[in-house]
């Protein structure tokens, strides 16, 4: 999970409802998209955009199913 849409190289903008994270937060997702650049072969796929999201979340469980 990631709130900053710029560190998107794709994103589809969609209101997809609520998650919960952390210490029972909530955060309103407002897309998905996949995160990477052109200077590395790391691709993450699949990650949601959070409004307010200060920091950014990942799941070693998701990683490690690819």
């Amino acid at each position: 999970m990631n709130g900053d849409p710029s560190k998107f190289s794709s994103l589809k903008l969609k209101n997809e409802g609520f998650v919960t994270y952390g210490e029972n937060n909530k955060g309103k997702i407002l897309g998905h998209g996949n995160i990477g650049n052109s200077y590395s072969s790391t691709l993450i796929e699949n990650v949601l955009l959070i409004e307010g999201l200060k920091h950014k979340l990942l799941s070693i469980i998701q990683l490690s199913d690819k």
